[in-house]
């Protein structure tokens, strides 16, 4: 397989050290939870060179963003999210209700989030594919109220694919601001921007780093870095196939991790023949290039369970296993983020079309989170309710446990509904 310092390099691949920046990114926070809107223009002006009269983009501003959005990109991202819309339904909890013992019943219920802010990021490339995978969820759950930030262009716009994407999906509202600060101003509020339950959406390091700090005054999803696949394939994978599979991760982001682990020498081989051939005509070669430099990786394994040790160990954003029979591979696999079965099965399919959702733990982070869902808008409170019959089979359990602990007042708001 690999040596112990390649190992540890693979293992430990796209950590975000936001040491050397967390100050930075602690002034910003502090700065608009303490000024508000005026803090949210000075770094606006600063970070984006842009000074905006209004931060909320106006009604007037998405219609537009439709008009000016070709027919068959609107089009691509009404399926999209139908099949986004019919996946994350599926996911909704059932509410119960159990008689755990006579007279004791005990359950759960459902309840949907207030309000929820959607980070959407600029930069390298625009995804309004990532707009859909963040608002649709929420929506689906019964969200409140849900809201968009993003930083402007340097016209002082939004792009307009990002504005008919975030309408499509059913934003309430988007707001010109971007970065750190945006994070910020939906931990806290501001005049214009309101207080937030929950911050969901990837962003760059200042925004991950930003909302490492804001946890505890509002939930995130989970720390997000750079894009990653790990895939699995025996001598019965396609070459091109998995050529193409590792590029398309590497070009997100020079620090995007792309690891191969096979079973066959010979098909090891040929994937390296087909990338080194095929890499120079790429349109993000140089993107694709420094990536596979970084966290590329070709492996060689000595069966398919050594295969699947390093991939649970690995606990990569994207897993594709191409194998004869991927099922029977999956029932060992314990951390992923979202796995692909089969040859015909990219990740470019969950990235746009099949439904799952695109927004995934990275950086092993996929040992502990799942990926964005439905669930991740609900809370599910327990109840329980107590007959008389309830009280007496219980009184033992919590007057002996009570006065053990020392909590008298708990014994005796018991035995007072004994009487």
């Amino acid at each position: 397989m690999l040596g112990e310092t390649d190992k540890k390099r693979l293992l430990e691949r796209s950590k975000i050290n936001s040491e050397n920046i967390i100050n930075t990114v602690s002034d910003i926070v502090h700065n608009v939870k303490k000024n508000g809107d005026e803090s949210l223009n000075f770094y606006t002006e600063k970070f984006d060179g842009v000074k905006l009269d209004e931060l909320k983009v106006s009604r007037d501003e998405i219609a537009k963003g439709h008009q000016n959005v070709e027919r068959n990109v609107l089009d691509s991202l009404k399926k999209a999210a139908d099949n986004i819309k019919k996946f994350h339904q599926l996911q909704i909890p059932e509410e119960w209700f159990h008689e755990v013992d006579e007279g004791i019943t005990a359950g759960q219920i459902v309840r949907p989030l207030e309000m929820v802010g959607c980070y959407i990021p600029g930069g390298r490339a625009i995804y309004p594919s990532s707009v859909l995978m963040t608002i649709i969820p929420a929506k689906i759950a019964g969200v409140g109220k849900i809201i968009c930030c993003t930083p402007p262009m340097p016209d002082g716009s939004v792009n307009d694919v990002v504005l008919a994407a975030a309408d499509i999906a059913g934003a309430h509202e988007i707001y010109k601001v971007g970065g750190a600060q945006a994070i910020a101003a939906m931990a806290y509020g501001t005049e214009t921007i309101p207080k937030v339950d929950k911050i969901v959406g990837p962003g760059n390091i200042f925004v991950t780093a930003a909302k490492k700090l804001v946890y505890g005054d509002v939930d995130i999803d989970f720390p997000a870095g750079p894009s990653e696949v790990l895939i699995i394939a025996d001598k019965s994978a396609d070459a091109e196939f998995i050529a193409y599979d590792m590029m398309a991760q590497a070009e997100h982001d020079p620090d995007a991790a792309s690891v191969l682990v096979s079973t066959s020498k010979e098909l090891a081989q040929e994937v390296y023949m087909k990338i080194s051939a095929i890499i120079k005509y790429m349109e993000r070669s140089k993107i694709i290039e420094e990536s596979l430099q970084k966290y590329g990786k070709i492996i060689i394994a000595d069966s398919i369970d050594d295969a699947v040790e390093f991939s649970n160990e690995y606990a990569p954003e994207h897993l594709i296993i191409m194998t004869e029979d991927p099922e029977e591979v999956l029932k060992d696999i314990k951390n992923a983020g979202s796995i692909f079965l089969g040859e015909l099965t990219p990740v470019a399919a969950g990235d746009y079309g099949s439904g799952t959702n695109h927004v995934l733990p990275t950086s092993k982070n996929a040992r502990m989170y799942s990926g964005l869902s439905t669930e991740s808008f609900l809370k599910k409170p327990t109840v329980q309710r107590l007959s008389k019959e309830g009280v007496q089979n219980l009184k033992d359990i919590v007057v002996t446990l009570a006065e053990y602990e020392g909590l008298y007042a708990h014994a005796e708001s018991f035995k007072k509904r004994l009487k």
